[in-house]
């Protein structure tokens, strides 16, 4: 399965392709007049202070693409891409500036995307073609359409690239009712209920097609929505327990030290010093 966690690697690359894609904007933009073009550094540390704010959430979204969860991403797309608030001024011409921040968030999305195991030649090709229909956009409205469009598009192969070892469709139902109820208690029993299967039926079943047990399965991605919340939201630690219902926020600092060695706090800390610009 796709891990979720945004790796200090992956970052660094992020930030080596977001200025790769601002080097190659920067060749094409000029600036009212005087018309000159605007110089690379400049350009860059302003583009830099502008994405320092909101990355938190940006990450949170690209990081919802990339684990398949469809609901979520729906939820997400309620404000109209060329209505978005703060977005950098790229172009003195509106619909030329929604393009430019378009193709961007494409190009991360593509990225997010092969790094949760989407192949590199069906992420770009799917980046190419949404690429091309922003350049023939001819409204704010299009560019909001095409933006809605390729987040489902994304977020549906990554989907079914993690249904892509599950032949049932009960274990698929179970994995559907994880995803969607990671704030809840879940259980064996629940899921039987769910798919009118016996519960000792269910479990080997799971096992088979998963590789792991249900509650093995059920605490690895709760501990994977935790990562990702510890390293890209300001939320409190007892709040990230709370909300992925795990017993206790003891219990929850146990389990995570026992999967990666280290702590809660320990592990905002070293994340966020990866994440968060000073």
């Amino acid at each position: 399965m796709p891990e979720s966690l945004v790796t200090h690697g992956f970052l660094i690359f992020w930030e080596e392709a977001l200025e790769n894609l601002i080097r190659a904007i920067l060749s094409e933009v000029t600036m009212p007049a005087p018309r000159k073009k605007i110089s690379y550094q400049e350009f860059l540390h302003r583009e830099y202070e502008f994405f320092r704010a909101p990355l938190a959430p940006e990450m949170d979204f690209y990081e919802t693409i990339r684990s398949g969860n469809l609901r979520k991403v729906r939820s997400l797309l309620n404000e109209p891409f060329h209505e978005k608030k703060g977005l950098g001024v790229l172009s003195g011409e509106p619909l030329q500036n929604l393009k430019y921040h378009l193709t961007i968030t494409i190009a991360m999305v593509a990225r997010f995307c092969i790094s949760g195991g989407l192949s590199t030649s069906e992420s770009y090709n799917l980046s190419d073609y949404y690429i091309r229909l922003a350049d023939e956009a001819q409204t704010p409205e299009e560019i909001s359409d095409i933006h809605n469009e390729m987040c489902i598009h994304y977020t549906k192969q990554m989907l079914a690239l993690q249904r892509s070892t599950i032949t049932s469709k009960a274990v698929s139902t179970c994995i559907d009712y994880i995803y969607e109820h990671l704030h809840t208690r879940i259980t064996l029993a629940t899921l039987a209920s769910v798919t009118n299967l016996s519960a000792p039926y269910l479990s080997r079943l799971f096992k088979k097609e998963t590789g792991y047990s249900v509650s093995e399965y059920i605490l690895n991605k709760k501990l994977e929505t935790a990562k990702s919340m510890l390293s890209s939201s300001d939320y409190s630690i007892a709040e990230i327990s709370a909300s992925l219902a795990f017993p206790s926020q003891s219990y929850f600092t146990n389990v995570l030290k026992k999967d990666c060695g280290l702590t809660p706090k320990q592990f905002r800390s070293r994340n966020s010093r990866s994440i968060i610009r000073p």
